[in-house]
């Protein structure tokens, strides 16, 4: 005999995860544990060893190295040994003098964009020290493990490592210091190695990957030969709120090496006209630019004096300015990272509202592909918000950003699974809360705004601007049955309202033949499906205001409370039956059991009273009937 519990998923685990992070676990200051390594403990054990800590979650071997151009047959990876710095240098150092671009030196591993997003961090000491935390060093309480923190997905994860690194020809293998002696950067891309499945994993990818994880900010990216005309406005409301700004000149068609930073912008009176400028930093100190509007151009003798002394400088420092026409010409891409209000200062003024949900694409019940696909597509998931603030007074417009970000794709490269092709579209939408929207609307509605592309990317994100109201955002991957999780966030430079549809937690795995009992066919059609999620949702609002601890588990004293407020008024014997079946063996209901045990009642329930014709509270069955009821009910 199949269990109703046969399939129980561990909702439990989740919803005490969920009130963890709505303690604030996960938040920068209270990071999430990797592989529940906790840093100060395996610090104190290993110290009171004696020895030098390894890391047998991330060991020296192989598998940490990778799977194909990296893998154990490569002839990169041969003659690879695993040495700590007090083996590759006399007197190593974690960080001398701060940390500078120097450090970040490119070895044998195509990362170039997450070394041009780790310079980024030498630019700002506060971004830099929440991903390196301070007080790590090789000297004092030295034990040869060091810790990193990186944003994934919607909170932060602290990763532990030891500082065993791969070493080729008496040389590091990837990222080192160009002084050979600060082994900060390097550890910093093991960490991150680990933290995405092996270093191979980090071959291949765009700056703004690294920008995000180094700061839990939504990233845009704009081609500069088709920019909007509003770009240079963009950019200075971007630098207000603290916005991380990179530009690239692509070097080839698969890289873009030459990565610098937007300082600030500014418009200036030259020769009566109001001029464009942009402020860039090279973060490498290579090159400078030396046309119009350069340190020592003619350009600044026009301009006023008092003015020109705020703006020029003539030192060789890899900072310059440019008109914003030449930026245009000679750069190819922008990208601005948006930050999240915790990760500013408290002094900055403007900062961006923001909200994020979590949320998967699962083949039969919520993969439902893109608009092309219309029988499928009302399927997806759906987040509601609400734009209630123009961008300015006497406006209409509400400015925001809607970022769609895939999870662990990189993880997966080892299983020879890539990147999803993934985008989303918003519909205006006026009514309810908790609505999930069917096929019916989609085919007489035509979208609002969406996605520029559907693009295999681990994220798409627009900037887009709609007249204050009421919307529905739809997540989707471009074809229907693929299959993945994803975040989705929302960035408004004004206050917003955005909640899910209550359809985007995870499918129980209930015993599911419940709710078709009136063919027996065993299956779950559309309209059946739906109604299973409507009672789930209503199922984990009374779980959550009945589990009055907090545990994620119910006691039986707060299941009965529980099953009143469910409408379900029961005798003492009924629901001992109840406790003893559904209870674990230390006398706790879980969510999972939970629910089985009020679908169950309440297809029990209407199955009676469906069959109390005469409404006498009796009902006569014949064998098969009985059959029928209690192998299929």
């Amino acid at each position: 005999m199949v269990d109703e519990r046969i399939c129980a998923t561990g909702i439990a685990a989740r919803l005490r995860s969920q009130w963890d992070r709505d303690e604030g676990l996960g938040q920068n200051h209270n990071a999430v544990k990797f592989l529940g390594q906790d840093y100060q403990s395996l610090k104190s054990q290993t110290l009171r060893s004696g020895r030098l800590f390894e890391d047998n979650l991330f060991p020296c071997a192989s598998s940490s190295l990778g799977f194909n151009e990296l893998g154990p047959r490569s002839s990169k990876t041969q003659g690879v040994r695993w040495m700590r710095p007090t083996e590759i240098c006399k007197r190593p150092e974690f960080i001398v003098d701060g940390a500078t671009r120097t450090d970040i030196c490119q070895g044998a591993l195509g990362d170039c964009w997450l070394l041009a997003a780790i310079a980024s961090l030498t630019l700002n000491d506060d971004l830099l020290h929440r991903v390196v935390p301070h007080g790590q060093s090789f000297r004092d309480g030295y034990c040869g493990i060091f810790h990193f923190q990186f944003w994934q997905f919607g909170e932060w994860v602290d990763v532990v490592i030891d500082d065993r690194l791969p070493v080729k020809d008496g040389k590091l293998l990837f990222v080192h210091s160009a002084e050979g002696t600060e082994f900060w950067s390097a550890l910093l891309e093991k960490a991150y190695a680990k933290l995405n499945g092996c270093y191979e994993a980090l071959s291949g990818g765009s700056t703004s990957e690294g920008f995000e994880d180094f700061t839990g900010g939504v990233t845009e990216m704009y081609e500069l030969r088709k920019a909007p005309s509003d770009l240079f406005s963009i950019i200075g409301r971007a630098i207000e709120r603290g916005s991380l700004l990179g530009c690239s000149i692509d070097v080839s068609t698969a890289t873009s090496a030459h990565q610098n930073k937007i300082r600030s912008s500014v418009s200036v009176v030259y020769r009566g006209n109001m001029t464009k400028l942009v402020r860039i930093r090279n973060p490498w100190g290579e090159v400078e630019w030396t046309g119009p509007w350069s340190d020592d151009s003619r350009e600044w003798d026009s301009v006023d004096r008092g003015v020109r002394g705020q703006l020029q400088n003539r030192s060789e420092d890899g900072e310059f300015w440019m008109s914003f026409s030449d930026f245009l010409r000679e750069f190819t891409r922008l990208e601005i990272c948006n930050l999240t209000a915790d990760a500013l200062q408290n002094s900055q003024l403007k900062k961006w509202s923001t909200s994020l949900y979590q949320g998967e694409w699962r083949r039969g019940s919520t993969a439902g592909g893109c608009r092309n696909y219309p029988a499928t597509f009302w399927l997806n998931p759906q987040f509601k918000l609400a734009l209630q603030h123009p961008d300015a007074p006497g406006q209409r417009d509400c400015t925001f950003l809607v970022a769609l970000m895939q999870k662990d794709r990189r993880k997966k490269r080892r299983e020879g699974k890539d990147m999803e092709t993934i985008g989303f579209a918003v519909y205006e939408f006026k009514g309810r809360s908790g609505v999930h929207l069917k096929r019916d609307f989609f085919l007489t509605h035509a979208s609002s705004a969406r996605s520029e592309l559907f693009i295999n990317l681990r994220e798409v994100s627009s900037r887009l601007r709609l007249p204050a109201g009421e919307y529905i955002i739809v997540p989707s991957t471009f074809e229907p049955h693929k299959e993945a999780d994803f975040v989705l966030r929302v960035f408004s430079e004004k206050p917003a309202n955005s909640e899910p549809d209550g359809r985007t937690l995870r499918p129980l795995a209930v015993f599911l033949n419940l709710f078709t009992q009136n063919d027996g066919s065993g299956k779950l059609g559309l309209t059946e499906f739906h109604i299973l999620w409507e009672k789930i949702k209503r199922y984990l609002t009374i779980f959550r205001q009945f589990d009055l601890d907090k545990s994620g588990t119910m006691s039986s004293y707060e299941m009965r409370m529980a099953l009143e407020s469910a409408g379900f008024k029961l005798t003492n014997h009924l629901f001992q039956l109840i406790i003893l079946r559904y209870t674990e063996a230390d006398m706790s209901v879980d969510f999972d059991n939970f629910v089985t045990c009020l679908v169950r009642l309440e297809t029990m329930f209407k199955t009676f009273h469906s069959m109390d014709t005469d409404k006498d509270g009796q009902i006569s069955l014949n064998f098969f009937q009985w059959i029928t009821l209690t192998m299929f009910a």
